[in-house]
């Protein structure tokens, strides 16, 4: 065998070695992972079995019918804990779940207005914004100036008071209007008892 095709099988089996280990995202060392030699044991009661040899805690487990899983890695002496690890990952798989539905993620939705905007499109979109600031949601208020239209700047800022102002028994203003470049924004946000349970 040449010292070459040597050396390339060196390089491709430690290449294959780094993606198993890449590939294998196991969040807790579980029984032969384990790789302390000692460890801080805790019973599947809860009760602290004091710091055994790893060999010795993996026997106890098996005698027991559990598994070893190791729940704190970094100690100074690992912890380990007897415990039935496919019933533990299908707990944790289940609390993530729940703890997911339960979250309520806040959207930011937009309404554009204009300097010229009819009084019909003006309640349309107030009524609009109410629904967003209901639901839980941020609403950004928008208007973009096109071409000589920038000189209704602070008309535009008036419109986005009396915007703000039909909505004051709803919204909080978390940024008052201010003019961006070509643009004027506004930030609003529920109150707190108005949104929907």
């Amino acid at each position: 065998m040449s010292s070459t095709f040597f050396h390339t099988f060196l390089i491709n089996s430690e290449v294959n070695v780094i993606s198993k280990s890449l590939d294998k995202k196991q969040e807790n060392l579980v029984n032969e992972d384990i790789t302390a030699e000692v460890v801080l044991v805790i019973s599947e009661t809860g009760e602290k079995l004091g710091e055994l040899d790893c060999l010795e805690a993996l026997k106890i487990a098996d005698e027991r019918g559990y598994d070893l899983v190791c729940v704190a890695p970094n100690a100074p002496v690992p912890v380990c804990k007897l415990l039935d690890y496919s019933k533990y990952r299908y707990d944790q798989i289940k609390k993530a779940k729940e703890a997911k539905k339960n979250q309520k993620v806040i959207a930011v939705k937009e309404v554009r207005l204009s300097p010229t905007i009819d009084v019909g499109d003006f309640n349309t979109k107030q009524k609009a914004a109410r629904k967003f600031l209901t639901d839980g949601d941020k609403v950004k208020v928008s208007c973009r100036f096109r071409g000589r239209m920038i000189e209704h700047a602070n008309k535009t800022k008036e419109l986005f008071v009396k915007f703000q102002e039909g909505l004051a028994d709803v919204a909080n203003v978390d940024v008052a209007p201010y003019l961006d470049g070509r643009n004027m924004f506004m930030m609003l946000s529920a109150l707190p008892d108005k949104k929907k349970k």
